[in-house]
């Protein structure tokens, strides 16, 4: 007879919990509707002990309401960073109850709003790194992968944002996720110039592109192929190793991402940059000719290659890729600045030394010869600054360059001409 009062008491405890929740989810619901998001949070945060005895459709509604008062008061910008991970989870946690129930109500807007949260994460993320935030704005990114881990893109940026940061076990911890999922990031671009801006505007898809392009907004579609990522990902990942003085490690690392994608060639540039972090000065030399005889016109290999030898030191080799590469693209810019930025270098050393002269005959005659040396310096640096302006008339840097360059050599008629185009 005992056993039958308690279970009966049991039977009690458990219909005045769920008459409880039912209570507590009706209350939220009207602070809702009045617009009280936060009472709401009170209201069914008071309730989450509760909430485990629920059935499944109660859960579901508690965690559709708990996303819904959080995302409103972050959109409201009240704790907003906090506001929207807690709303993402709730929401996260709603799908997961009807998914176990097979009663879907709530699913598809709950899924719709975790889109929302994901950019808004992006955003925020890309505001943050304007103002040099780049931990809190990789942080955001990371969390919008974990949103919709389909957009690996998330991933990448987040470890590439935490290298930004100096937060070089974070990155190395997401890169290793990356190579895990051996992504490239390699892909296509899409755009079209729009009518109104004469900006060109970005699109996800070509079919987004299309419709625009096909409703007359945009003009002149063009596609840009995404190189792969690989080597820039086994590059950070191997800096950060030699940084950490595991350079055993990172060179397995790269032997390992070579194993896997023997086509990609920017990863044997990266294990060419390893060598050349760790003075390995004749493997270097010995990868580099592998890469040019499986890429002897890629103009951007040929250009990276460039890059490598100038930041070796190497100005004379450096010079030649530059100018291999423009061989082989006559419009590859950056070739341009580079070969002008080679030039230019050297005026530091022959400013320094004209400091140190005095007034002797001797340092006079000195100085009218590094003067010469000077101006022969800037005058050798012009074809290329100005080739590289007509090529990209908005890059106000290069064009700033070759104003001073102007300036110094009293090219007065060539610095005002360029100077009203600015």
């Amino acid at each position: 007879m005992k056993s039958k009062y308690a279970i009966l008491a049991s039977a009690l405890l458990i219909s005045v919990a769920t008459f409880a929740q039912k209570n507590e989810i009706k209350a939220a619901e009207k602070a809702m509707k009045a617009g009280k998001s936060q009472e709401a949070v009170t209201i069914l945060m008071g309730a989450e002990s509760l909430i485990a005895n629920a059935g499944e459709a109660e859960r579901a509604q508690f965690f559709y309401l708990k996303g819904n008062a959080l995302l409103d008061l972050a959109n409201k910008n009240i704790d907003t960073d906090s506001n929207l991970s807690f709303a993402a989870k709730a929401y996260q946690d709603l799908i997961l109850a009807e998914k176990t129930s097979g009663k879907v109500k709530f699913s598809s807007q709950a899924a719709a709003s975790i889109t929302d949260i994901k950019f808004k994460l992006i955003n925020a993320a890309i505001a943050d790194s304007k103002i040099q935030k780049h931990g809190i704005a990789a942080k955001k990114l990371y969390d919008a992968y974990l949103l919709d881990t389909k957009d690996t893109i998330n991933l990448y940026y987040a470890a590439s944002t935490y290298v930004n940061a100096n937060e070089y076990d974070a990155a190395l911890k997401l890169y290793n996720d990356l190579k895990a999922l051996n992504y490239s990031g390699k892909g296509t671009s899409y755009f079209a110039v729009n009518k109104l801006t004469t900006e060109e505007d970005f699109f996800l898809t070509p079919a987004e592109r299309d419709r625009v392009v096909k409703l007359g907004t945009h003009e002149k579609p063009r596609n840009e192929a995404i190189p792969s990522k690989r080597g820039e990902i086994y590059k950070n990942m191997a800096l950060i190793l030699v940084d950490k003085g595991q350079t055993v490690e990172a060179k397995k690392a790269i032997a390992e991402a070579r194993s896997a994608n023997p086509e990609d060639t920017s990863l044997i540039l990266t294990e060419a940059n390893l060598y050349l972090e760790t003075k390995d000065f004749e493997t270097y030399k010995k990868l580099v000719a592998e890469i040019l005889v499986k890429n002897p016109n890629d103009a951007d290999l040929v250009f990276n290659l460039g890059v490598l030898s100038a930041n070796a030191k190497n100005q004379a080799e450096a010079e030649k890729y530059y100018v291999r590469t423009i061989a082989i693209d006559p419009k590859y810019v950056n070739a341009y600045i580079n070969l002008a930025a080679l030039k230019l270098e050297n005026e530091k050393v022959i400013i320094d030394e004209m400091n140190k002269l005095g007034t002797s005959t001797k340092d006079m005659k000195r100085y009218d010869e590094l003067k010469t040396k000077r101006e022969n310096l800037f005058k050798s640096a012009i074809p290329y600054l100005q080739k590289a302006v007509e090529l990209e008339p908005k890059n106000v840097e290069v064009s700033r360059t070759l104003l001073n360059v102007y300036n110094a050599l009293e090219m007065t008629a060539e610095y005002k001409a360029l100077k009203a185009k600015m």
